[in-house]
């Protein structure tokens, strides 16, 4: 190979890895801001599943935009490498998670029980009609808002699917690198 070729060959994958990485972050923060919008903004409360759904994002937006500087100041291979493998295993798994929880929603499988509300003191009949009143369940098979057909649950899928596949193509780039 021509050493005059191999400089220019290696900018274009590290931009790519940066490029993949600061995705990453981008699309995840958007994702996020939307998560809080919905919750605070429009009061769609999320279950349990939907908080944790979360987990993968708040790991994700960090470790993405440190891998994107990583990547921008010349990290080394196993570095990066290291990070894309981290955030496409989490990525990916998150959308198994959101996978469950559409499913849950459709009915093909029953959810958690933690989505069926919190243990209730049957003590008197005074004590449960107190809690009743101050328990609000936030089930995970009920959907609370759809769009062209598919729950915030479908969309965290295709939205973790779309990082896990910038993740992958980041990882290639470094792997490729020289």
């Amino acid at each position: 190979m021509d050493a005059s070729v191999k400089p220019a060959e290696s900018g274009l994958q590290s931009r790519s890895a940066v490029l993949a990485a600061a995705a990453i972050a981008v699309i995840g923060l958007a994702t996020i801001a939307g998560a809080w919008f919905f919750q605070l903004v429009l009061d769609i409360r999320p279950c349990p599943l939907c908080l944790e759904q979360r987990y993968a994002y708040y790991l994700a937006i960090p470790l993405a935009v440190l891998v994107a500087f990583a990547a921008k100041q010349g990290a080394s291979r196993p570095l990066l490498i290291g990070g894309f493998v981290i955030l496409a295993l989490a990525l990916l798994a998150n959308a198994v998670l959101g996978g469950y929880h559409a499913g849950v929603e459709w009915g093909f499988w029953p959810g958690p029980t933690e989505c069926t509300g919190s243990a209730i003191d049957l003590g008197s009949a005074g004590s449960l009609l107190e809690q009743l009143d101050k328990v609000k369940v936030i089930r995970c098979d009920e959907v609370q808002w759809r769009f062209l057909g598919i729950s915030l649950a479908g969309y965290n899928v295709l939205i973790s699917l779309l990082m896990a596949a910038f993740a992958l193509w980041g990882l290639r780039a470094v792997l490729s690198r020289a």
